[in-house]
């Protein structure tokens, strides 16, 4: 090996001891809840990740049912809701335009969920950077093509195109564990306080909704307001 210019192996030998001997806490990774049914939770899937780079953070996915949270809340699903809801398709077309992120409303929504959930979950425990790219592939095949996400062959094909074992896969979506799986995950949501997607927090502050964007980038910025 080559020795280092002496400046150089300085250098480096001070911030070897800086990164390692300052007591400098960690910083949490940032915590996104989401429902790949949410078309909010779509757009903040486009951002939130270059959001967090920017802060020296790293993010946490993690799908859950909006059903429980609906069923937690007593809340109807929003484009069901008179004149409210005919405002929310405005707004999520508007949003995505604001935002720069393709968008076209499903001809079918909302969908089921469990599957394509369940599969990412399967999927970050083998590797996350398949599953972080499984879980765009879900969120964009549903928000730009239609795609029925909820079918069973149709979250298969997708993780199989990002390398996953189709057969592997479809053997644990017929198991209980990754039922029971979900269902845990979806209960720690609700723990949480998570009544919706997106859901973010940061440390300990909650954010919800892809307006709070801004917000949530001025708090990691600031580290609060």
């Amino acid at each position: 090996m080559h020795n280092l210019p002496r400046a150089e192996s300085t250098a480096r030998r001070a911030v070897a001891h800086r990164y390692f001997l300052e007591d400098e806490p960690v910083p949490q990774p940032i915590e996104f809840y989401f429902d790949f049914t949410s078309p909010y939770g779509y757009l903040v899937s486009e951002k939130i990740d270059e959001i967090a780079a920017r802060y020296g953070r790293r993010v946490k996915w993690r799908p859950f049912l909006m059903g429980v949270a609906l069923q937690a809340t007593g809340a109807p699903v929003l484009t069901t809701v008179p004149l409210k809801g005919a405002y929310a398709l405005r707004d999520f077309a508007r949003s995505a335009r604001f935002l720069d992120v393709p968008y076209r409303q499903p001809a079918t929504f909302p969908l089921a969920t469990q599957n394509a959930a369940r599969a990412y979950y399967w999927l970050h425990d083998v590797d996350c950077q398949t599953a972080r790219a499984y879980a765009h592939a879900v969120f964009r095949a549903y928000f730009t093509e239609g795609l029925n996400i909820a079918a069973l062959d149709a979250v298969l094909d997708l993780a199989a195109a990002r390398g996953a074992d189709r057969d592997a896969l479809a053997e644990a979506l017929n198991g209980p564990a990754l039922k029971a799986r979900l269902k845990a995950e979806c209960a720690a949501a609700i723990g949480k306080g998570v009544f919706g997607s997106p859901y973010l927090f940061v440390d300990d502050e909650p954010f919800f909704g892809a307006d709070r964007l801004p917000q949530l980038e001025r708090w990691l910025a600031d580290g609060g307001f």
